[in-house]
């Protein structure tokens, strides 16, 4: 697990870099294009074995994992790496929220804490002026709602289909939808709030090929790593482990060019993974 936080952290960087260049629609696209390829072939050479019947909530997965995906690679270009994961990772406490709401699972003492700490810890992340959130803060968090919806849903899904299917909606998804959306983009004049969602494709020159590359080479073996780890030991104790790519990314991102976090953010980075760790410990504990 400690090898997929540094691979995503590390696919988090070459994305920054790329989104320098890349408008983040092309870059969702490149990032799963390559997992695509990588879990056809493996479907290919073993087919699925599953039930099936829930072909909504399968693209439904797919597509909140998509926009989750489109929104952290938006705003990694406009703020530094180590926040943008931080708001990626509070997934875990609106997954508790969801997991209480649509899948009847009890949410004791500690659980309520945990998500009182997250959303305080995202407070003083996003320090908003005026009583407001700006847009990448929004987007930040959304990151973190449309991931837990989609693993919120996973544990239904689960029941009916092939790991490698579900794993398939999402970079299916998350390679059509940003095709379809270039092909759109000279026919929409989208509202302020969705312009992330639409950009012309952009050829990539010269080294921002390799960086494309290494991003999907790095992505592709985060996803393979955290699965070996979930396979291996506790959920628990992984996903406690899996806190570790926030500090990967702040050096990864200081390293890049990122302003060092001040005293309230890296406080509000505290909490969430404080929060994210109570999260842990109030499923151990029911």
């Amino acid at each position: 697990m400690l090898l997929a936080s540094l691979s995503f952290a590390v696919m988090g960087g070459f994305a920054k870099v790329v989104s320098e260049v890349l408008p983040p629609v092309e870059v969702t696209f490149f990032r799963n294009v390559f997992g695509v390829a990588l879990v056809g072939f493996a479907i290919y050479k073993s087919p699925l074995k599953q039930i099936g019947g829930k072909p909504l909530l399968l693209l439904f997965r797919g597509t909140m994992g998509f926009m989750a995906l489109l929104a952290y690679f938006y705003i990694i270009a406009y703020i530094p790496l180590g926040e943008a994961v931080t708001y990626n990772k509070t997934s875990p406490i609106f997954v508790a929220i969801f997991a209480y709401m649509f899948l009847n699972e009890k949410l004791n003492r500690w659980g309520v804490l945990a998500i009182g700490l997250g959303f305080v810890g995202i407070l003083f992340i996003a320090q908003p002026t005026g009583g407001s959130f700006d847009k990448y803060d929004m987007l930040g968090i959304f990151s973190g709602i449309g991931a837990a919806l989609a693993y919120t849903s996973i544990r239904e899904l689960r029941q009916y289909y092939d790991t490698r299917a579900i794993v398939m909606s999402f970079m299916g998804v998350g390679t059509l939808a940003p095709l379809i959306l270039m092909l759109l983009t000279p026919y929409v004049t989208p509202p302020e709030a969705l312009d992330f969602m639409f950009a012309k494709f952009v050829m990539p020159e010269g080294i921002i090929w390799l960086y494309v590359v290494m991003m999907g080479i790095f992505a592709t073996a985060s996803q393979i790593l955290m699965t070996k780890a979930y396979e291996l030991t506790k959920a628990g104790i992984v996903g406690t482990i899996s806190y570790s790519n926030i500090v990967f990314a702040l050096i990864i991102g200081v390293a890049l060019g990122d302003s060092i976090p001040n005293f309230w953010t890296f406080f509000g980075i505290t909490l969430v993974i404080s929060s994210g760790l109570l999260v842990a410990l109030s499923k151990d504990k029911s």
